[in-house]
């Protein structure tokens, strides 16, 4: 299952000035500069606890033909038994959800999360049932919330394919979507070569790729991207996953606008 074919996109950021104006025509002209067919936005500091602000280019992303993504707060960590983190970011994580609908996002991706050192992730998982349990009983998140998988914690909620499962279970009835993240996988040791078929045994799904090469070694634990044709992962690895997931694409890639628009034509050329 998925939200279209393959539009091929790239993380251009939050598009806006300090003051909240258009940078440089925002995200769309970003798009149309890299030749995208697809941007994955910020709508607040990524570092932050701040609300997202109305966007002057709402309307204008609503209307567009190029599919936009969310990026929700790096802070945010539904899972964790810390109730000065757990709770803002349930409040955050809606927030988002209901002003990446008024930007006409296909989907909210945010990290799977973790808990404390010596907490057990059982608590971490059932923690993110009741955030979906509860926001169903107000009608549910007004966009697809999707999941992405991370690159290293031992008490990730994300990170290894069978805590993925455990995940799944308590959300996957709920509709939550997955992003599969390459650079994330291959820092976990996950197989690049087998892992939509393994992805999708436990979730079903996959709604969206980072494809994203990796500076480090499989296994690793670090999450530092590299070009789509720089970096340890092969590119034609890459490729694969691309099409074998069969679902919208975003490059997490280091680079210029120069770099970005050739990724973005290599891969819509080897992807036919």
């Amino acid at each position: 299952m998925s939200m279209g074919s393959h539009p091929i996109g790239v993380h251009v950021g939050a598009g806006l000035t300090d003051d909240g104006a258009l940078d440089r025509g925002g995200p769309l002209a970003r798009a149309a500069e890299v030749d995208a067919d697809a941007v994955q936005v910020f709508l607040a500091d990524p570092q932050g606890w701040k609300a997202p602000r109305p966007r002057p280019d709402a309307a204008e992303l609503r209307g567009s033909d190029v599919a936009v993504f969310v990026h929700a707060p790096y802070v945010l960590n539904v899972a964790t038994t810390n109730n000065r983190i757990r709770i803002p970011s349930r409040n955050l994580l809606a927030g988002h959800a209901r002003a990446a609908a008024d930007v006409g996002a296909r989907g909210l991706v945010v990290h799977g999360g973790h808990v404390l050192a010596g907490d057990d992730p059982a608590v971490g998982v059932d923690n993110w049932r009741k955030t979906f349990a509860r926001q169903a009983e107000q009608g549910g998140f007004p966009v697809p919330v999707l999941v992405e998988n991370t690159a290293g914690g031992g008490n990730a909620m994300a990170r290894d394919l069978d805590a993925l499962g455990r995940l799944w279970e308590a959300i996957g009835g709920f509709g939550a979507g997955f992003v599969l993240d390459t650079c994330h996988g291959w820092a976990a040791g996950w197989d690049l070569g087998s892992v939509v078929d393994a992805v999708r045994a436990v979730t079903g799904r996959i709604d969206l790729v980072h494809l994203n090469n990796s500076r480090d070694p499989a296994g690793s634990g670090r999450d530092r991207h590299a070009p789509l044709g720089g970096g340890e992962i092969p590119a034609d690895v890459l490729v694969e996953v691309a099409r074998a997931a069969g679902c919208p694409v975003v490059l997490e890639t280091p680079g210029d606008a120069a770099g970005h628009a050739a990724e973005i034509a290599l891969l819509r050329a080897a992807l036919g």
